[in-house]
């Protein structure tokens, strides 16, 4: 008698795909744990209760290289804006920067407002100007 060969049934790896995908869980799970996790008593900033209305027309608008305008006429500081109000200097000041402009600058316009006599500063977002 001859024997039948039997046909081989071909199975597909799901063994070798469950591996792959696990050690792919385990490595995103150890990748993003990484990051150092924030402090548990910390409280962030609630910003939804903020006006939103956009700058008057009477914002100080700070370029990136720190040049300063009023109203779209370049004033040369803080001191000078503040003296150029005169009385009606706001105690109020709006202040719109660029977004390329430094961070310390920014701070340092701040502070030389204040010494000006702004009572405080305000300084207008992106966020704040789309509503």
């Amino acid at each position: 008698m001859i024997g039948k060969t039997r046909a081989k049934s071909h199975r597909e790896p799901t063994i070798a795909l469950i591996n792959v995908v696990f050690l792919m869980l385990i490595f995103f799970l150890v990748a993003g744990q990484v990051a150092k996790p924030v402090d548990a008593s910390l409280k962030l900033v609630n910003t939804a209760e903020l006006d939103g209305a956009p700058p008057p027309n009477d914002a100080l608008v700070v370029r990136p290289d720190g040049s300063l305008l009023w109203r779209g006429a370049p004033i040369a500081s803080a001191e000078a804006f503040l003296a150029e109000r005169g009385a009606e200097a706001p105690a109020t000041v709006r202040v719109v920067p660029d977004r390329a402009l430094p961070a310390a600058d920014l701070v340092a316009l701040a502070r030389a407002l204040r010494r000006g006599g702004a009572e405080s500063v305000m300084v207008v977002s992106e966020r704040g100007l789309e509503r």
